[in-house]
């Protein structure tokens, strides 16, 4: 009789998933089956439920910097109007995805593997292996790039400053830089997030509701800030050639004439890349908010009913999202001029009621994402160990701890995220 656990195609990869052979299944068959059953999760390792296990995860790494230093970014340069636009057309691309994912993951048992179990699943082992090892690396290549954007914004923050400014008080600029400091910081912070990740999913899910809830925080504090902030000029400082030019901008408040300034386009020259914005560029940094939507998938092999939970927190996950963006969207561009938008896009700690909420949100969203994606390729690799697809290589990444955890999964992407930091 078919059941949930019944495979989708007849493949001994099927078989593994559902924990039983056929009968007409040959002897060597059997063995290959009796080999890649080792090291699976058992059954008590699902322990996480909708919320912790998909939402969480999702929303953060949907959010991560994006949130907190490009949304002026869009405004300022795309305009209220085409904002919306990219937008829509952003989350209308990720609902096609999910809509995918939802109709998978309800197909048939979902095991450890998050897409890759899924897709190799429905489409076979050629494609699913493909995909999945993409897919690894991709959260690896990602890792890095969160890590190293977490330690330029904490550099920004407490880095030295430059010789030439050495006649200005250093405050709280005293961690020294250059290649080999950089390198350590973000190791520390990679060593940090290997802790962790090796201690198994119910930590990683008590850490990133922890997280969640300092980004909450600090988004309510940007919320209420709009309310509670009155009209301030304030003031940019760019450096031109050899000498310093300061422009006076202005948060207004709500105000209408504000609003209907920043409702078309205007696009320029970018200050930090010195690059001539367009409609194709602005979009790319704006779709890169929303995605981060395999999050909670990726964590299937840890949840306690990931056919129910894997649509269901994603679905949500990303409405939510969606609204907070454009309820952002909205209070940005009816309170701060064009001049501060494109000027300065760390703008919401100018204006927020304690300006180092927005730099502990920045750290915080930075760290998540870090972590999602470290023990989310984890994952992934030890699925593509247990059903063999890359023979002897991966042999060790089947091995998990007496709570299910994929270890070596984890020390190998772990190696893999500082080669790329070293890079």
């Amino acid at each position: 009789m078919s059941s949930e656990t019944s495979p989708l195609l007849n493949y001994r990869l099927y078989n593994v998933a559902g924990g039983f052979a056929e009968p007409c299944a040959a002897p060597q068959d059997e063995e290959l089956l009796a080999a890649s059953s080792t090291g699976s999760q058992p059954d008590d390792s699902r322990k996480l439920c909708t919320f912790f296990g998909v939402v969480v995860p999702t929303v953060l790494s949907m959010f991560s910097i994006v949130i907190f230093m490009r949304v002026g970014f869009v405004i300022g340069q795309a305009g209220f109007l085409q904002s919306l636009i990219m937008l829509v057309v952003a989350y209308i691309i990720v609902s096609l995805t999910v809509l995918s994912v939802c109709a998978i993951s309800t197909n048939g048992a979902v095991k450890g593997g998050g897409a890759y179990f899924m897709i190799s699943r429905t489409l076979g082992p050629e494609f699913g292996g493909s995909i999945g090892l993409m897919f690894f690396l991709a959260n690896v290549c990602s890792c890095a790039v969160y890590i190293l954007g977490l330690v330029e914004a904490i550099l920004d923050m407490f880095g030295e400053l430059p010789s030439a400014a050495d006649t200005e008080p250093k405050g709280l600029h005293v961690l020294p830089q250059s290649y080999l400091y950089d390198v350590l910081y973000a190791s520390s912070i990679l060593l940090l997030c290997l802790l962790i990740c090796l201690v198994g999913a119910q930590i990683y899910a008590k850490t990133s509701f922890l997280i969640f809830l300092v980004v909450h925080l600090v988004l309510v504090t940007i919320l209420v800030s709009f309310f509670a902030v009155k009209p301030r000029t304030i003031p940019i400082v760019r450096q031109v050639g050899n000498e310093s030019l300061a422009i006076d901008t202005n948060y207004t408040g709500f105000s209408t004439a504000t609003f209907q300034k920043n409702l078309m386009d205007d696009y320029s020259v970018d200050y930090t890349t010195n690059y001539m914005m367009t409609f194709a560029t602005v979009f790319a940094v704006m779709f890169n908010g929303c995605t981060g939507i395999m999050a909670g998938s990726n964590m299937s092999g840890d949840l306690k009913n990931p056919s129910y939970s894997i649509p269901k927190g994603t679905v949500i996950a990303v409405i939510y999202t969606f609204l907070v963006y454009l309820l952002l969207f909205f209070l940005v561009s009816f309170t701060c001029d064009r001049a501060l938008l494109k000027g300065d896009y760390v703008f919401f700690r100018q204006i927020n009621i304690w300006p180092p909420f927005v730099v502990i949100g920045v750290y915080a969203a930075s760290l998540s994402a870090a972590m999602s994606t470290l023990i989310g390729a984890s994952r992934i690799l030890h699925a593509l160990a247990r059903d063999d697809l890359f023979g002897i290589i991966l042999t060790p990444a089947k091995r998990t701890s007496k709570t299910g955890n994929p270890w070596v999964a984890v020390l190998y992407t772990w190696l893999l995220v500082q080669e790329q930091l070293k890079g």
